[in-house]
């Protein structure tokens, strides 16, 4: 096939229809319909990096680059809606958020001010798909910090190669996208690879090339359609069909084959991309990113549990309607100079910093805590970071060896963060007074850990499988296995409840972890300590609240002080028997 150019327009409409192809997959992606819809950022990505290239090469062409003036529009570009939107969301989380949950938008306010968020997310949550994002109301602008960062060393580079070795510039970016590119298949943990730009830079840069490669020329040929129509399978296929660094390559180079394409000479690429409708949706397309999460979290939070059809085309609704609204009001005014002066600019987007920025500080010093909480048993006059957190630590001090000769039952517990609940449980119960407690996350952390094991007169194992426990060589004699648990997706929904029923909500469980529970209660038979099937009824749902109204869990997962209290309550008969056989054998 024979490859022609064509010259390359000012404003490409095919472009904002590809912004709207990515966008659109994205929300679809974060309202669970589309698998492969997150690959919509990496569009994104190529997007910008084809633009910001080929803006600063021609300016650098024509000898009127300049980096504050670069740095200008991307300011009034990025920061008013980012910021107007960051506000949005930390008052509505102080409105509606639990000390937790409100702990972590406040990181996530003051990350995203700074053009960090991603690296904040790379330290803390790690895991982009884990269910507890669905919540966060600013998750989405880990790719702003990625793409922020870029602007801010980008056109540096740019501008010093270009100046100074302009014939350079097109082979340096190569070099340095392969470079990236390498780096994004070194085995490291895949939370690092994912969220941080060194190496996500190949993504934008094969979009750099192609703005260098062709200048102000477009490719014609006849496969248009084919890349569009194979950028949209790939967001379409099933989970796992591709491994993630495969599929996320495939969309960068579909991406970049859209983008070097004149798509507008092709009949049906012009329908698909050019069209109003993809291009009214690709021109607020920075708008429905930023908004959308924001609603989609705040309605999973306090509005319903898990949305259905009626929610999802209510929530979609909402999206685009104020998008548009933001569009016109924010987007548009401060992009325009004569509109917004620069000096008006800055002094805009400094005050809503400084006004969301400093809350923010002085939230998550207090860690979340603003207000009393009576069904957590927290007092804002007691505010401190890391209450909850505190309780479920606590059991680390209990790893070390039993007392030679202590008089009490040897009780040793393994496992990870629902093993310390388990062990803050026996805590709890009665039988406390007669236990000596050892943890340890892994048997094999030390030979001293083993030696406990063959000490013990009890070991506690959390969520073992049997198979796994056989490897280990522990005496199934005196083991028994605690089981695992979910109270629900967040507690959030549960704490803005006004209904009368209040404190008879009840909830649904996390998906497998019901199903796991039964495997592990066929594996251990009358071994398995069964924390779901002592609570659970006959709809497989599970009690939100103690019956002295206070939290099982502040996170749905671990135990707050009450809710250990309550289990150790439950298991209060089958602790004596185990314990009094134990005192026998002993």
């Amino acid at each position: 096939m024979k490859l022609q150019l064509t010259e390359n327009k000012d404003y490409r409409p095919d472009i904002d229809g590809l912004r709207a192809v990515a966008v659109i997959a994205v929300i679809l992606f974060h309202l669970g319909v589309l698998p492969n819809g997150y690959l919509g950022v990496d569009v994104f990505f190529v997007i910008s990096g084809y633009l910001i290239t080929g803006i600063i090469a021609r300016e650098l062409q024509e000898g009127r680059f300049s980096i504050i003036g670069f740095y200008i529009r991307r300011t009034r570009r990025i920061l008013p809606l980012t910021l107007c939107l960051v506000l949005v969301a930390l008052i509505t989380g102080i409105i509606v958020m639990l000390p937790d949950d409100l702990e972590n938008l406040a990181q996530s306010v003051v990350a995203t001010n700074l053009f960090a968020n991603n690296v904040l997310q790379a330290f803390t949550t790690k895991n982009y798909w884990d269910v507890v994002n669905e919540f966060k109301p600013l998750m989405h602008t880990w790719s702003l910090g990625v793409e922020e960062q870029y602007y801010i060393a980008y056109p540096l580079l740019i501008f010093v190669i270009g100046a100074h070795f302009r014939r350079l510039l097109l082979p340096a970016l190569a070099v340095l996208a392969l470079v990236s590119l390498g780096a994004y298949f070194i085995p490291l943990q895949s939370h690092v690879i994912f969220y941080h730009l060194p190496f996500r830079f190949f993504e934008l840069a094969f979009g750099g090339i192609a703005a260098l490669w062709l200048g102000r020329k477009l490719v014609v040929h006849r496969l248009s359609p084919l890349l569009i129509g194979g950028l949209v399978v790939l967001m379409c296929l099933p989970p796992g069909w591709l491994p993630e660094k495969l599929a996320l390559l495939a969309a960068v180079a579909l991406s970049t084959g859209v983008i070097a394409t004149a798509n507008g000479n092709s009949r049906i690429s012009a329908v698909l991309l050019e069209n109003k409708v993809t291009v009214g949706i690709g021109l607020i397309s920075f708008s429905l990113y930023m908004w959308h999460q924001v609603i989609l979290a705040y309605t999973r939070y306090f509005v319903v549990q898990r949305l259905e059809g009626r929610h999802i085309a209510a929530t979609l609704l909402l999206i685009f309607a104020l998008s548009t609204v933001t569009y016109f009001l924010v987007e548009q005014p401060f992009r325009n100079k004569r509109v917004v002066r620069t000096g008006t600019l800055f002094a805009v987007v400094g005050f809503l910093f400084i006004i969301t920025t400093l809350p923010a500080f002085y939230i998550y010093s207090k860690g979340g805590i603003i207000k009393d909480i009576p069904e957590l048993g927290i007092s804002k006059t007691e505010a401190r970071r890391n209450l909850h957190a505190e309780y479920n630590s606590r059991i680390y001090k209990y790893d070390k060896p039993f007392a030679a000769d202590g008089g009490k039952i040897k009780v040793l517990v393994l496992g990870n963060s629902f093993a310390r609940d388990w062990a803050n449980v026996l805590l709890e119960s009665r039988q406390a007074e007669k236990l000596e407690l050892s943890y340890a996350a892994n048997l094999f952390s030390s030979d001293e850990v083993r030696t406990r094991s063959r000490q013990a007169d009890i070991i506690f194992y959390n969520s073992a499988r049997k198979n796994d426990v056989k490897k280990l060589g522990i005496d199934e004699s005196k083991l028994f296995v605690a089981g695992t648990k979910s109270f629900g997706f967040n507690c959030g929904y549960f704490y803005n409840y006004s209904g009368a029923d209040y404190f008879g909500q009840r909830t649904i469980m996390e998906p497998g972890y019901l199903e796991y529970n039964e495997l592990l209660k066929r594996e251990w038979g009358e071994r398995y300590l069964d924390l779901i099937g002592k609570v659970m009824d006959l709809k497989n749902t599970m009690p939100v609240f103690t019956p002295d109204k206070m939290f099982i869990s502040q996170d749905c997962r671990h135990f707050t002080e009450a809710g250990a209290r309550y289990f150790a309550a439950l298991f209060e008969n089958e602790l004596a028997a185990m314990f009094a056989s134990a005192g026998k054998r002993e």
